[in-house]
C-alpha cells in the first residue's frame, strides 16, 4: 500500500503545469584553424641559367657560386614566410 502511495505522490509531482527553462545565451570561445596567407616567395632568375659550354671554367666556378648565394636568400626567404604562419 506504502508503495501504491509514493508512486502515486511521484506521478502526482509530474501532473504539474510544464515550466519551460529561461533561454541563456552561452559564450564559447573555441580555436579555429585558419589557413596562413603570406605573400608568395618569387623565384630568383638563377645564374646558370645563362651559362654556355663555351664559358671559361673561371667564370662557371663564379657564376655557380653566385647562384649558391641566390639559392641561400630564396631559402630563407622560404623559411621567413613559413614561419609567419605559426
Amino acid at each position: 500500500m506504502a508503495v501504491v502511495v509514493a508512486f502515486a505522490v511521484a506521478l502526482a509531482g509530474c501532473a504539474g503545469p510544464a515550466v519551460e527553462p529561461e533561454p541563456r545565451i552561452v559564450r564559447v570561445e573555441v580555436p579555429v584553424e585558419v589557413p596562413c596567407r603570406t605573400d608568395p616567395v618569387a623565384v630568383p632568375p638563377w645564374a646558370a641559367e645563362g651559362l654556355r659550354k663555351t664559358d671559361s671554367l673561371e667564370v662557371k666556378v663564379r657564376v655557380l657560386l653566385a647562384e649558391r648565394r641566390q639559392a641561400q636568400g630564396y631559402m630563407r626567404e622560404l623559411l621567413a614566410a613559413n614561419e609567419a604562419c605559426r
